[in-house]
């Protein structure tokens, strides 16, 4: 019976949807993405950061909706307590060049807001090296599934750097089916088929 309400109670202190709940594994030195951002890969690092952050339910920091309470609320402490962890998160996740230009930021947001405008805005040259990487690509010696997963992880990153549309009309989808046929098309001409073309053409 103690037990019971024991855990009870630990339970109503401990919540774990409150943004400002920290897990005894998140910590200060902790790395919560495999490939820093080194400036070229922003849409792909962006996207991991967002779901390690999301999953750790800390994605109001760095979008700047978790604002900082009075100094005078008792919740100030934590969320600079959590503040600090997660911009810790980002700095330990982006190159060393990267970090001396964001470090004296006072905010995680402060430093997402700043890595978001100096790295999404199109980046022309990556774009430009996955089109040609779409095009350049053959399967060659690889087999069709590890060929096909090369062309996919091109194609969506591509297509990250592409704000979504805002309607649902048919257009859209005419546009969408017309994407498909194009990387079908482009996942065709990069296959080694000339040992299964008919000897008779």
């Amino acid at each position: 019976m103690t037990e019971t309400l024991s855990k009870k109670k630990l339970t109503k202190v401990m919540d774990f949807n409150d943004p400002y709940y920290i897990h005894p594994s998140d910590h200060t030195g902790h790395v919560i993405v495999t490939r820093p951002l080194e400036g070229d890969n922003y849409a792909t690092w962006s996207r991991a950061m967002m779901m390690s952050l999301e999953a750790k339910n800390k994605l109001g920091f760095v979008y700047g909706t978790i604002k900082a309470p009075s100094a005078k609320d008792p919740k100030y402490g934590a969320w600079r307590r959590c503040n600090q962890i997660v911009k810790s998160w980002i700095l330990n996740s982006i190159s060393p060049t990267l970090t001396n230009t964001v470090i004296f930021s006072n905010t995680a947001a402060e430093v997402w807001a700043d890595l978001n405008e100096r790295f999404s805005q199109g980046n022309f040259s990556r774009i430009f090296e996955l089109k040609r990487g779409i095009i350049e690509h053959r399967q060659q010696q690889q087999s069709i599934a590890v060929y096909h997963t090369t062309l996919k992880s091109f194609w969506d990153e591509l297509g990250s750097y592409n704000d979504p549309p805002s309607c649902n009309c048919a257009s859209l989808k005419q546009i969408a089916e017309r994407e498909k046929q194009e990387q079908i098309l482009q996942f065709l001409m990069g296959l080694n088929i000339l040992p299964f073309m008919d000897k008779s053409f």
